[in-house]
């Protein structure tokens, strides 16, 4: 279980397979191997090179501070590469993880071959935030989500399950801030995908992302919910689905794996 000094952090991360690398970016109130554990085998047999690194105040990974958001998330994701020697890399991020994938290929699209979201439409919806509010959690007795978060995050927040799920609601409501013309700017090959019934990302939202990201893919997964890659609902579709578009869009000879 290996950790890597990243700027103030003492990052968690696991690595699994050979091959091109691919950085799968964990959704909020999760941890790396948690959000993707139905990706694992089926990405590590492909082959590729499959790094879960846990996110600054989130499950493994330790810090003093406890403040974070998405564009700082973002910014250690790339010096995460930088001190793996990866130069480009497969992104697949989930929910808070896609939008910190959507901020690394806007801020330093060099760094990124393709860039895979699920769950997100790339603007901000505070839609349901308040629910996951400590306040709120205590007054109606949400015992399951609360140990669920303390368990999770012991190591990154302290045990201060209440300023992790503040801090996480905060950047929630804000991120992402992605301007019309930021996501223009995104070049890379990149599939957007969401479930029929996802309600941070529905259809028409996803149809506007793909119009604003020149050359990208969005498909909607029939049945799906927020989490359509995860077991009991698509994991065989949206992973088969993936492992495609990937296999379409190989990282070049020059990519320096470790």
């Amino acid at each position: 279980m290996p950790y890597v000094q990243v700027k103030d952090l003492d990052m968690f991360y696991e690595k699994m397979g050979y091959g091109d690398p691919v950085i799968f970016l964990h959704s909020g109130y999760s941890r790396g191997i948690l959000a993707f554990a139905s990706q694992l085998l089926d990405f590590q047999k492909a082959p590729y090179t499959c790094y879960y690194p846990d996110f600054r105040g989130h499950g493994r990974t330790r810090c003093e501070s406890l403040v974070w958001s998405s564009p700082q998330l973002a910014d250690d994701m790339l010096e995460f590469m930088n001190r793996l020697n990866l130069k480009r890399a497969h992104l697949i991020g989930y929910s808070l993880g896609a939008s910190v994938g959507q901020y690394m290929a806007i801020r330093c699209p060099e760094r990124v071959a393709t860039l895979t979201t699920i769950g997100s439409c790339g603007f901000a919806d505070p839609t349901g935030v308040e629910e996951f509010e400590p306040e709120w959690l205590i007054e109606h007795g949400k015992t399951e989500t609360i140990r669920h978060n303390q368990e999770r995050h012991e190591e990154a927040h302290r045990g201060d399950w209440q300023q992790f799920m503040r801090q996480s609601a905060i950047d929630w409501r804000l991120y992402p801030d992605h301007t019309e013309d930021e996501l223009r700017s995104i070049r890379c090959p990149s599939l957007f995908i969401a479930g029929e019934h996802d309600p941070f990302a529905d259809e028409p939202r996803m149809r506007r992302l793909g119009d604003l990201v020149e050359g990208s893919q969005v498909w909607i997964v029939p049945g799906g919910s927020h989490r359509p890659h995860m077991l009991r609902e698509s994991p065989v579709l949206v992973n088969d689905t993936i492992l495609e578009f990937l296999r379409r869009h190989p990282l070049s000879a020059d990519v320096e794996t470790p």
